[in-house]
């Protein structure tokens, strides 16, 4: 699960680890598993030392991404992404990280073709990558250059996700057909499933729902915690329905969070974000794969596959919620509570100079002084914003109540607006 920084910098992308590329070569997944079944062999080829943490772009997200490829194609699912193969391909450099040189991440994506032929598909999403050699947002950051396993994040959810499509493909088919996707660049501020928003292998018009998966590897006796249950009004009552094995649900209605559904939620798409909390080895070395309770992983994929079922055999729309939680405050992963608050939502796809917008909070700050989705944030009091960093610098030198003149770039055309910073 991300911890979005203001800044990333060019660590994140130098820090590809150069065993696998002098070995030009992915280690094979049957020296690692061995006789190990599914979902217990994937977290354990994923999290594995020799892939080195899966960072977004680096070999070893390489070689991830080339093992979901394969399963994919054993389980039957059609490729969905560029020229007819199962990736699609995207820029990693972003608003984040503008000074890091511009690597190539790949998201896998197949579809599980359904029995009708009406064009509707319901998105079931995990990413799978993680922190690589850190220090990047690792929680133990003296540590560079030690391996990130990621076993529950999210190595558990791409687990999941396959053992969804296994379901699944064994029939009978849903109606709606069913799009996997693996995400890469999660860590980094969703850049996947962003990407995949705005290049959807379905038009996200046809998109009846997004279900993701991300950390479910610890269940134990705790709950499952299922969020977005506000975004469309029939969530509550699948859930009560698709829960045989009694599982301890918490259901959040808030739409927006933390991974790769908040990037649908945004587009109008009703979302379901499955998670079994954070722990104690949350962004460091230690979440390894021997840690995770496979019981539980069969049993929270058990359930998210009956819930897929229902909303992709449903005969009518799921009937949309907006406004279902607010979307998290810039720079609150880094610095919670610290500094002034306006109220935007970045945007994390490039631009050249300033933060472009892809939303503003309801009644924040910004709203009231007017500035809008698509809003390239360029200068504080005529001082310039750079990146998402200067923003940030800009807002922790200010105070509740402080007045800031904002210039942005509207359209192409500067536009100058007032606002009356909050508090968080």
């Amino acid at each position: 699960m991300t911890r979005v920084r203001a800044l990333l910098g060019a660590a994140v992308l130098l820090a590809a680890p150069l065993t696998l590329a002098a070995q030009q070569s992915c280690p094979s997944p049957k020296s690692i598993v061995g006789g190990l079944a599914q979902p217990k062999a994937a977290v354990r080829y994923l999290a594995d030392e020799s892939l080195q943490g899966r960072l977004a772009g680096s070999p070893g997200e390489r070689c991830a991404g080339d093992y979901l490829a394969a399963e994919f194609r054993r389980l039957g699912l059609k490729p969905a992404g560029d020229s007819g193969s199962y990736f699609q391909k995207l820029p990693l450099a972003s608003v984040v990280n503008p000074h890091g040189p511009g690597g190539t991440g790949r998201n896998v994506v197949g579809i599980l073709p359904g029995s009708s032929e009406n064009g509707v598909v319901v998105v079931v999403g995990a990413h799978y990558d993680h922190l690589g050699l850190g220090p990047f947002g690792s929680l133990v950051p003296d540590d560079v250059g030690v391996v990130h396993h990621g076993a529950d994040d999210n190595a558990s959810g791409v687990a999941a996700l396959l053992d969804v499509a296994a379901r699944l493909s064994k029939g009978p088919r849903p109606g709606a057909s069913v799009v996997f996707v693996a995400f890469t660049g999660e860590e980094e501020g969703l850049l996947g499933s962003r990407y995949y928003a705005a290049h959807p292998a379905t038009s996200l018009q046809q998109t009846r729902a997004m279900v993701n998966m991300d950390m479910v590897g610890r269940l134990g006796a705790g709950a499952l915690l299922v969020y977005g249950t506000d975004t469309a009004d029939e969530w509550k009552a699948i859930l009560a329905v698709d829960n045989p094995d009694s599982l301890q649900l918490k259901e959040i209605g808030d739409g927006y969070g933390a991974s790769d559904h908040t990037s649908f939620y945004e587009k109008d798409v009703p979302v379901l974000h499955f998670f079994t909390n954070v722990h104690a080895d949350y962004h460091k070395p230690s979440d390894t794969w021997d840690k995770i309770d496979y019981a539980g992983l069969d049993r929270v994929a058990a359930m998210v596959g009956r819930v897929v079922r229902s909303a992709a055999t449903l005969s009518q729309p799921l009937t949309l919620r907006r406004g279902a939680g607010k979307p998290e405050k810039e720079g609150a992963a880094a610095t919670p509570g610290y500094g002034a608050y306006l109220g935007t939502i970045p945007d994390f796809s490039p631009v050249e100079k300033g933060v472009k917008l892809s939303g503003v909070r309801a009644g924040s700050p910004a709203e009231k002084a007017g500035l809008k989705p698509g809003d390239v944030l360029i200068a504080f009091d005529d001082v310039e914003i750079k990146d998402l960093q200067g923003m940030t610098d800009g807002l922790r030198a200010r105070k509740p109540g402080d007045s800031v003149r904002i210039t942005a770039l509207r359209d192409g055309q500067p536009v100058t607006v007032t606002a009356v910073l909050g508090k968080r």
